[in-house]
């Protein structure tokens, strides 16, 4: 079993360092900053403004759960970094253990909750530490026009939440063992990314839940790696892409290379007394590496071509996607 290295795939634009604040930023810092918190950063927020607003976070772990509101114009967090290329250099960590166990529902569990349309986040490794045993969350992404560039997200079950919306992760790592990439209505496009898979008896990667055939809802992993995480003993055939929340699942791993970690069938029924599998879109689209081999689930199929990003994020894309973290 090889081993996932911390270096993101293919690096296009050449490495720059951030490591001082745009003009104009609310600065987080352990000291000498503005705050020394980030949740006091966005309280200082003008929610009512439509001008782009900057975030700076320094250096450190910030053991804090986020929330981020709807906001009227634009926002850009940063992470101090010494390379904004990928997310191996990243210094900045927000960290909680909050799982379904002590709240309402997913949503606050999470260590980011994003609430902001039109928001951007770069170099930040955001983290639930709960572990095994129930839903924990990273990252809540519950707005549009949400794009995540070079960041890390790690947890067990439900690491991601990608609920509703357009949103872009470029060049992030994603790390967890069960539905860790899940979520309804939002349209998902994940470049350029390193999936890490955590030991686990049967693991899976994406729980997709589109409620219905009318609506929004699908994910595409793109020009990506899914191996196991450094230092985890993961087993071969141990892992599906994906398995359906709803019938009406929708996700496609095109252009990526797969680990034996993935079984051959590629894909699981959600279980045994709920398949949902009668209209689902499980498709692959010229992937490579042992897990993109053998005979797929009869409910998969293999695509004669990728999909389009502009099918996931709409013609317009470019208006707000950091293309630089794109392949």
């Amino acid at each position: 079993m090889r081993f996932l290295t911390f270096v993101s795939l293919a690096a296009t634009a050449l490495a720059a360092s951030r490591t001082t604040a745009p003009s104009g930023s609310i600065v987080v810092a352990k000291s000498g900053g503005d705050y020394t918190t980030i949740s006091d950063a966005i309280s200082a927020l003008d929610t009512d403004s439509s001008e782009t607003q900057t975030i700076f976070i320094e250096e450190g772990t910030y053991d804090e759960q986020v929330y981020i509101p709807k906001l009227s114009g634009a926002l850009i967090i940063y992470g101090q970094t010494e390379d904004d290329t990928s997310y191996s250099s990243n210094t900045v960590t927000v960290t909680s253990g909050l799982s379904l166990e002590e709240v309402s529902d997913d949503d606050e569990s999470a260590t980011l909750r994003n609430w902001a349309a039109k928001s951007s986040i770069y170099n930040i490794n955001v983290k639930n530490t709960y572990g095994e045993g129930h839903q924990a969350l990273a990252l809540s992404a519950y707005n549009t026009e949400q794009g995540y560039y070079g960041c890390q997200f790690t947890g067990f079950q439900d690491t991601i939440l990608a609920e509703t919306g357009y949103q872009v992760f470029g060049k992030c790592y994603i790390e967890g063992a069960i539905d860790f990439i899940f979520g309804q209505t939002g349209m998902g496009w994940f470049d350029s990314c390193d999936i890490g898979l955590l030991k686990y008896s049967e693991g899976t990667i994406t729980a997709q839940g589109r409620p219905s055939s009318s609506d929004e809802g699908y994910y595409v992993i793109n020009e990506s790696t899914v191996d196991a995480a450094s230092g985890e003993g993961v087993a071969e055939g141990s892992y599906y892409l994906g398995r359906p929340w709803t019938e009406y699942a929708r996700v496609v791993f095109q252009k990526t290379t797969l680990s034996d970690a993935i079984n051959s069938a590629g894909w699981i029924e959600w279980s045994t007394s709920e398949p949902n599998t009668e209209d689902v879109l499980f498709g692959e689209y010229d992937n490579s590496g042992d897990g993109s081999e053998g005979t797929r689930a009869s409910f998969a199929e293999k695509l004669t071509s990728a999909i389009k990003i502009t099918t996931i994020l709409g013609s317009d894309y470019e208006d707000w996607v950091d293309t630089s973290y794109l392949a």
